[in-house]
């Protein structure tokens, strides 16, 4: 029987069998008071250690009383493994499992607890252990090989490292993650393998291990979702603060920044450079982005970080894009450089693909339509636009750089973009004539809803010149609804006289004859509605020409009422509201009103 004693505040540990010990082991700050017979009769080197003459050796003390004293200072493991060695020695049964086996093997190689030494002995117990259950299990030999981090280099020269790696590198790839994710939920332990946990397994190796397993995986070639899936596991265990979305999941404690910098190679570097697979999102990319920044790390890190980014840029969402700046050089709040770059890197893609595709040479020939990703980006530039706009260390040109980074067909509206402008107008008041002609620039005025021109026009922040488009196109805008307004009544009060019956002979002639005539009448009335709007028209752009005048002599009609029949009377005529209700860039329905926004 043996147990477990505390002596003058330090460890022992005594065999209890009734006679008095007769030599001493030290091992790990614990001292194990045991007897020569037992280790002898299974440990080669501690019979050759205790067969020698008492007298004093390097790793060997005479102790009175008959006492050998021996330090095994370079024993591989801690004080548990001796004693569970020691057991074992003793004939105690002891138990074997995932944690203990490879600790036990280095002890055995250790001691020389070989076969040819003694029967039965522990080097063939735990080789029996690992070829019989660990090796044919995944998370099975995960834990193995996590034990192996404190038993270098002997695990390593006995071959356990290398074994588990395999092992789990073939159970990885054994089957394809879609299969996985599609076995029966009695069927997802074969071979070792569960869809849900496996790769979670890895996340509690070290990183030099871990990027061994990696760098085999790839070896073996399999698919870009075996390796990605798992890269995203781990980087959630061991980067802290990774996703903004999962506060409260529990990571490892952050190791140093080397270290950091190293893990933060390894996740990028293994990323597939082409679109990612679906456990890479962007939410994921702009997390390493951020971690990346915070770290300082080398730009070619960052740069191939943003080209994955700008590859599913149409999957971000506005939280993603804004990042705080870390670089002392910066003064923005906001790091505007770094979504400028993947902006122009979405635009590369973008051009590589249609040319690819023989669509076309030109990206802004590329049609936009319903699921275009040009359509939900523009949408996503707008929304950050606004928010940045506030920034007032922000530059006009970074401002106009960002806004006109994407082709004009990624806008259906440009509603978005004048809220931008709008709010950094608000924010810089300060801005000279030129440079808000210059910010507002950006927009194109022929896209600007009907209700957007009538809230531009009465927007004191604009200059004078962009208010005089803005009444221009507004112009148009309110003849053509004019237009519809005046046909659309004439085809409901149009008396619709009944077609004559067609006769055997000439009937298909009468029919058509009496539309033609139907016709020739709607189409003089049109003529001379349009007459009037002409002459309005003319009238109108006097009155243009008259502000632009009294604009050019410093004299503005700002603050005070149009002229009488002007613009604003006319809106008035129309029913035309003050307020705007503000479209997104491809969306057809109003969201909220500017002036609410401002």
């Amino acid at each position: 029987m043996a147990g477990e004693k505390c002596v003058a505040g330090s460890q022992a540990w005594f065999c209890t069998t009734g006679l008095p010990s007769d030599v001493v082991i030290e091992v790990d700050g614990m001292s194990f008071h045991l007897h020569k017979f037992p280790l002898m009769l299974k440990s080669r080197k501690l019979h050759e250690l205790l067969s020698k003459p008492e007298h004093k050796e390097e790793d060997e003390e005479i102790d009175e009383g008959d006492i050998r004293r021996i330090s095994l200072h370079d024993f591989p493991g801690v004080s548990a493994t001796f004693e569970a060695a020691a057991k074992f020695c003793y004939g105690v049964r002891i138990d074997v499992s995932s944690t203990t086996v490879a600790p036990l093997r280095c002890a055995a190689e250790y001691l020389e607890m070989t076969e040819d030494f003694a029967e039965d002995n522990l080097l063939s117990r735990t080789e029996l252990f690992l070829t019989q259950s660990v090796f044919r299990s995944l998370s099975q030999s995960v834990k193995v090989l996590k034990t192996c981090e404190t038993l270098l280099p002997l695990a390593e020269d006995l071959g356990i490292a290398q074994r588990c790696i395999v092992n789990i590198v073939t159970g990885a790839c054994a089957t394809e993650v879609s299969s996985l994710f599609s076995w029966p939920v009695s069927d997802r332990h074969k071979n070792g393998i569960r869809s849900a946990t496996w790769m979670e397994d890895l996340t509690i190796l070290n990183l030099p291990f871990y990027k061994r397993v990696i760098s085999a995986m790839k070896d073996r070639n399999p698919s870009t979702e075996l390796i990605e899936g798992s890269l995203v596991s781990y980087a959630n265990r061991t980067i802290p603060g990774l996703s903004r979305s999962k506060r409260n999941l529990k990571t490892a404690p952050p190791p140093a920044e080397p270290a950091q910098l190293d893990l933060l190679e390894t996740i990028i570097t293994n990323l597939s450079p082409a679109k990612s697979s679906v456990f890479i999102n962007a939410q994921f990319l702009f997390g390493l982005l951020r971690t990346a920044n915070i770290l300082h790390a080398p730009e070619s890190l960052r740069t191939a970080l943003e080209k994955k980014i700008a590859a599913q840029l149409e999957q971000a969402t506005l939280d993603d894009l804004l990042m705080p700046s870390y670089s002392y050089l910066v003064e923005t709040l906001y790091d505007v450089e770094a979504v400028e770059r993947v902006l122009r890197y979405f635009i590369e893609e973008a051009s590589s693909a249609i040319t690819a595709g023989d669509v076309s040479e030109n990206v802004e020939r590329l049609p936009a339509v319903n699921g275009d990703p040009f359509l939900t980006v523009g949408r996503l530039v707008d929304g950050y636009l606004a928010e940045v706009a506030s920034d007032a260390n922000l530059r006009v040109d970074k401002f106009c750089d960002i806004a006109l980074a994407l082709p004009d067909h990624s806008r259906v509206y440009d509603d978005g973009l004048y809220r931008a402008v709008d709010v950094y107008l608000k924010a810089h008041p300060a801005l000279t004539e030129s440079e808000k002609e210059k910010v507002c620039g950006v927009m194109n005025f022929r896209k600007l809803t009907l209700e957007a021109c009538t809230h531009a026009a009465q927007n004191e922040r604009l200059p004078l010149r962009a208010v005089v488009q803005v009444l221009f196109f507004e112009q148009l805008q309110l003849r053509q609804a004019i237009a519809g307004t005046i046909l659309t009544a004439e085809e409901e009060d149009q008396p619709t006289a009944p077609p004559p019956p067609p006769s055997a002979e000439g009937g298909r002639w009468r029919v058509a004859a009496h539309e033609n005539q139907l016709l020739r009448l709607g189409m003089d009335s049109m003529r001379n509605r349009v007459q009037d709007l002409e002459r309005e028209c003319t009238s109108m752009r006097r009155a243009i020409e008259r502000i632009d005048r009294s604009g050019e002599g410093g004299g503005r009609w700002r603050g005070r009422p149009p002229p009488a029949g002007g613009w604003g009377s006319l809106g008035r005529k129309l029913g035309c509201k003050s307020r705007m209700q503000v479209f997104d860039s491809q969306e057809t329905a109003p969201k909220r009103s500017v002036e609410e926004q401002s």
